[in-house]
């Protein structure tokens, strides 16, 4: 092979870049002399040549999402949802090619500063040294890289898309039917366009924040003040307390909800039973725990509290342990009593080291899909619950459940997925740069 000649003064940089932006690899092959990094780069391109009809194909039929044809078999019929997830992942694969033409070109830049500044070319037998110093980083996170975007970005935005489409039952189910594209026609529905979806939407909203927020605030306050009392008693027996109340924490939230629920049946729960027995409670007068509004919310708070507890406990008497003794002293010497000493030393220290943990859990409430639906599955049923399939304790995630394996409502619940995505992704980003890898590292 014939290569053409460059010069060593940086002149002829332009030639590289032109070249290698002309056909991958063709730089390596012309100037450099790098014939097997060229010819390696070039097969790439030339793969995705060959495959250009199938790629043409394929965003096609993601533009389309198929033509509807009644007069063919079902099985032959265009299926919506899968030309959608072809298209999405072809669109990966582009991404990927356009990211190595881009590395490709960078490396025929890279290799020739490296000619200007020592005059020596680099050999063919130097690659393989080449992917294990200077390209390891690349060479080393590309799997990882490969994984992330083909099982949780291409996901995320299958997801995504669903919510730009009329995906729903019953005129819109594939194969049988096809999809199409509606833009915000599915955000307008919920968001004003239609009363009875928009109340639902309001409603289930804003009983998820305020869920989330006294989840969070009651398990946090009764850890912290457990952990205060095992640590401030002189009971000999403190480690068998302690190994009690971890046991709620301990037993999966499966069995215990279950168990709660029964308990909680208002015609034939243990607890109302109870009472009648112990004449606190007449026969026709049975506690609703679990199917008023009002009082099933709370319910679901209380025992809530009842299952969280002891993780905060234990993640505030571990913080605990590392407050110094000399402050609690210096404290008590000027007069500070005990209860003086919690809130001017215990709870800032606690507080500054639990915090991100604080967040972390509001934003797993916000999400947290076995308290709700193992305990009152969502019920009591409201006005619009016939509709909407939205009852009085759903919040986000039960009703997107329930929108998609009773409704059949895809296109709905995407747009709650959605909307969950765009409120708690900050709190992600949030937690992530006050971590302390991201604070020191490179990122």
């Amino acid at each position: 092979m014939i290569a053409a000649s460059i010069c060593q003064d940086g002149s002829s940089k332009k030639k590289i870049l032109i070249s290698s932006l002309l056909f991958m690899g063709l730089g390596h092959i012309l100037y450099l002399k790098q014939y097997v990094k060229g010819i390696l780069y070039a097969l790439i391109e030339i793969l995705f040549l060959f495959f250009t009809p199938t790629v043409y194909k394929k965003i096609a039929g993601l533009i389309t999402l198929g033509d509807p044809h009644p007069e063919l078999p079902i099985k032959q019929r265009d299926h919506s949802m899968f030309m959608m997830i072809d298209g999405i992942l072809i669109l990966a694969v582009v991404f990927i090619f356009i990211l190595l033409y881009y590395l490709s070109v960078q490396n025929a830049l890279s290799d020739y500063k490296d000619y200007c500044a020592t005059g020596i070319k680099a050999k063919n037998k130097n690659i393989l040294a080449e992917l294990g110093n200077k390209s390891f980083p690349i060479v080393g996170l590309m799997p990882m890289i490969l994984l992330v975007l083909f099982f949780v970005v291409v996901p995320l935005i299958f997801s995504a898309c669903v919510a730009f489409t009329n995906y729903s039952a019953p005129k819109n189910i594939p194969p049988n039917n096809t999809v199409d594209w509606v833009g915000l026609d599915n955000f307008r529905a919920l968001f004003g366009g239609d009363a009875t979806w928009s109340g639902a939407l309001g409603r289930v909203a804003g009983w998820t924040l305020i869920w989330a927020f006294f989840a969070t605030l009651t398990c946090y306050a009764g850890g912290m003040v457990m952990a205060v009392v095992l640590q401030e008693s002189k009971i000999k027996i403190k480690p068998f307390f302690r190994s009690i109340f971890i046991l709620p924490y301990a037993v999966p939230t499966v069995v215990s909800m279950l168990v709660w629920q029964n308990l909680l049946n208002g015609s034939f729960g243990t607890v109302n039973r109870t009472l009648i027995a112990l004449g606190l409670l007449d026969k026709s007068a049975v506690i609703p725990w679990l199917s008023n509004v009002t009082l099933a919310r709370f319910v679901v708070i209380l025992i809530n509290l009842w299952a969280g507890f002891p993780y905060f406990m234990l993640l505030t008497m571990g913080t605990m342990t590392s407050i110094s003794n000399e402050q609690y002293e210096a404290a008590g010497m000027d007069g500070c009593t005990k209860t003086q000493a919690f809130r001017y030393i215990t709870l800032p220290q606690v507080l500054y080291q639990t915090m991100p943990l604080i967040i972390m859990s509001f934003t797993y409430n916000i999400n947290n899909f076995g308290a709700i639906f193992f305990l009152t599955g969502g019920n009591p049923i409201v006005a619009d619950s016939t509709v909407t399939s939205a009852r009085g304790t759903d919040i986000m995630v039960t009703w997107i459940y329930k929108l998609t394996i009773t409704l059949l409502k895809y296109n709905y619940a995407s747009v709650l997925a959605v909307c969950i995505f765009v409120v708690l992704a900050p709190f992600a980003i949030y937690n992530f740069r006050r971590t302390k890898s991201y604070k020191e590292g490179e990122l």
